[in-house]
């Protein structure tokens, strides 16, 4: 089939005649399908199982350090849980500090202590004019959720195949002291899948920001999370490359192992600067006595080291790649030579970012919508929901079975279709 840009008028009505018809059978099946969040399905909570027979009434419950792990005690989290965390964070274990069950928490929470409080004794934003944040755009719904929470400005910033438009991330920082912060995640980006370049890392380190408490909000939510085993992204470890420049203070890393055991009953952590860790143990010292450490020891029994979680991981990606190549599949097939949408083909990650035609994306999720498929909502990449040109969609391949997956594939590609044929003729 032609480009649909290259079709005559009565083409396309003829396609979208065609395409009418297509849909209203989906409308008939009454499907009920959900690619809007990226949750493991349950064949991927099922690899976890054994998590949950590793402590009984007759198990051993003492820590490296020989705290009873039912008792108060040990802020920082056990031993062997910031061994393992600092492992997975690829950084020195006195980098680490455990928190409770989610990252999402602790970056919200380290965003609250900096505008109650204020980062290393600078003044809380809370009590400035004007506080900024940048945001990589197409990016993460719930990072951008935190900073309007807070009434913090968001300001748009291209993510391109190397990682944020770092000329202009360079040039806003250091002009602008407002600006305290920018949200990244680094590897297998969400949505788009793009993992950030060398020389990116790099200038992120080397950033000068007019700010003394600008933070880089590095959210390593997917730095295991492989699709396949011999075409894996690495991306160079932010810390110690900071740590060559003297501005190990400017990081923040978060991890968490939600998608690795059991979502909402992980282990979350911040890797950053023994000056910063010192800051938050402060504001950790007034919030609990101390977090899960039942829940952290189990988690240590179960994987052993990070060579038992790598393990555990290739049995996440054998589920989850067949469902990405599924839908990589049908949006080649079915839009590959029509000229109306692009996708990335991520190598790990949770999502698949498409981009339909400018003024597109709104009306191809509410279609989806009432023939039974629900996807995130257009305009979610963006800070305060408003994409400008209306066109990206999130997809989220790995909640729905593989057959599930395919009937929603195919539906995703008849929406888009038809959204784009009713475009064009408008025109």
């Amino acid at each position: 089939m032609k480009p649909y840009k290259e079709m005559t008028r009565e083409e396309l009505m003829q396609e979208k005649a065609a395409l009418e018809a297509r849909y209203k059978e989906f409308q008939d099946k009454g499907m009920k399908l959900d690619m809007s969040r990226g949750k493991p399905s349950k064949a991927q909570l099922d690899l976890s199982n054994g998590m949950m027979d590793v402590l009984n009434s007759g198990s051993d419950m003492m820590c490296a350090a020989g705290v009873d792990c039912r008792n108060y005690g040990i802020m920082d989290g056990i031993p062997e849980a910031r061994h393992l965390l600092a492992d997975m964070s690829e950084v020195p274990e006195k980098n680490i500090l455990i928190y409770g069950n989610s990252s999402l928490n602790v970056m919200f929470d380290t965003v609250a202590r900096a505008m109650t409080m204020g980062i290393c004794g600078h003044t809380p934003w809370g009590r400035l004019d004007k506080v900024k944040f940048l945001c990589p755009v197409p990016g993460y719904d719930r990072h951008f959720g935190i900073t309007e929470f807070f009434g913090i400005e968001m300001i748009n910033v291209p993510l391109l195949p190397t990682g944020p438009d770092m000329d202009m991330v360079e040039r806003l920082v250091s002009e602008d002291p407002a600006i305290k912060g920018i949200w990244c995640v680094p590897k297998y980006s969400n949505p788009t899948g793009v993992s950030y370049s060398d020389e990116t890392v790099r200038r992120f380190a080397k950033l000068k920001p007019a700010a003394p408490d600008f933070r880089i909000f590095w959210d390593n939510a997917y730095s295991i999370h492989h699709l396949y085993e011999d075409d894996q992204d690495v991306i160079l470890e932010l810390l110690t490359e900071c740590e060559k420049e003297g501005t190990e203070d400017m990081v923040y890393k978060f991890i968490s192992t939600s998608k690795v055991s059991f979502p909402g009953s992980g282990i979350a952590a911040m890797a950053a600067s023994e000056a910063n860790l010192a800051d938050a143990r402060r504001w950790m010292n007034y919030q609990t006595i101390g977090h899960d450490k039942l829940n952290q020891l189990r988690h240590v029994r179960f994987f052993k080291d990070m060579d038992g979680m790598h393990e555990h991981m290739k049995k996440h990606a054998a589920i989850l790649r067949p469902k990405f190549e599924a839908v990589e599949h049908a949006l080649e097939q079915g839009l590959g030579e029509l000229g109306i949408g692009s996708w990335t083909n991520p190598k790990g990650g949770y999502f698949i970012s498409f981009d339909a035609m400018d003024g597109c994306a709104k009306k191809i999720v509410a279609m989806a919508k009432e023939a039974g498929l629900v996807l995130t909502g257009a305009g979610a990449t963006y800070p305060y929901g408003k994409d400008p040109d209306d066109k990206n969609i999130r997809i989220a391949p790995s909640f729905p079975t593989l057959e599930e997956l395919k009937m929603a594939a195919e539906l995703f590609v008849v929406c888009v279709r038809l959204v784009s044929a009713e475009k064009l003729l408008e025109q």
